[in-house]
């Protein structure tokens, strides 16, 4: 079970988000070399949580990228939806011979009850516990 690199840098940029002081906005390009990516990379990932209601975008000399949702609110689970989808990782093509004919798989029942408690546990674990984490740990004050 892997997650795409763009799961792993949207959940990176929403913690520097989350450090963003409030009324405050990060453009592409600063968020972008926060992280090592190209920015027309980035921008794509932007836009899904855009879309996903979780940042929005501020025109401007200005603007930038800012949380739209209370900080406190914004679980691993809903970034992961916002890039990932919520297609399930498992489904059995019932094809596997006479053993398992005429039967529900029972493999796959097995997986999505695993996949369920996977996101139970993510949707448990929010992105402001990370940027508090690194403030304690960094004493960081964070400036865009």
């Amino acid at each position: 079970m892997k997650y795409s690199k763009a799961t792993n840098y949207a959940l990176h940029t929403m913690v520097y988000l989350t450090l963003t002081p409030k009324g405050k906005s990060i453009g592409v390009e600063q968020l972008a070399k926060m992280q090592n990516l190209s920015p027309t990379y980035l921008s794509k990932i932007l836009t899904k949580l855009v879309k996903a209601g979780l940042i929005e975008s501020n025109p401007g000399v200005n603007g930038g990228y800012s949380l739209v949702r209370q900080s406190h609110d914004i679980s691993f689970l809903d970034v992961i939806h916002a890039i990932e989808g919520q297609t399930t990782l498992f489904s059995c093509s019932l094809e596997h011979g006479e053993l398992f004919r005429n039967e529900d798989c029972l493999i796959e029942n097995v997986m999505i009850d695993v996949e369920n408690k996977m996101k139970d546990e993510l949707n448990k674990k929010y992105i402001i516990d990370i940027a508090k984490q690194i403030k304690s740990i960094k004493n960081h004050k964070f400036d865009c």
